[in-house]
């Protein structure tokens, strides 16, 4: 259930287990990989979490190069926290932070994610494709 008391902080304040915990409520394969998960979290530039009381129920993540474009890594909500503009929160501490910056840049790894983004002003680039390698031989 939803606490009216929602927190949300950029802080690092997280535990590994919190966010596994997260990442495998919504079914993310990160979730199943605890320590790198971790690890990349507190090396990554920028992480905002949202909490109610002390669980975290969402975060996102941001890889920047310090002056010209921070990319958005993931965007993730809790099921039992969703719809009620927990990201869209996060999603505004985000453009508030890196309003200075000459990009802002996401590439949802489903279509469906899109209309999100596009509703906190991202635009589709024409013409532009999302590519990723994924590494099958890695063993992680």
């Amino acid at each position: 259930m939803l606490s009216r008391n929602i927190t949300y902080t950029e802080n690092k304040i997280f535990t590994k287990e919190q966010v596994q915990a997260l990442f495998l409520s919504i079914n993310w394969v990160s979730g199943e990989y605890p320590n790198r998960l971790f690890k990349a979290l507190m090396n990554s530039s920028t992480v905002f979490t949202a909490w109610d009381g002390d669980r975290l129920v969402g975060l996102i993540r941001v890889l920047d190069d310090s002056e010209m474009t921070a990319f958005i890594h993931y965007v993730l909500v809790h099921p039992d926290y969703q719809g009620f503009g927990i990201a869209g929160h996060m999603m505004g501490m985000l453009k508030e932070k890196y309003k200075d910056y000459l990009y802002i840049d996401v590439m949802p790894e489903e279509a469906k994610n899109a209309s999100f983004y596009e509703k906190h002003g991202f635009k589709v680039n024409v013409g532009g494709t999302t590519l990723s390698l994924i590494n099958p031989g890695r063993k992680y």
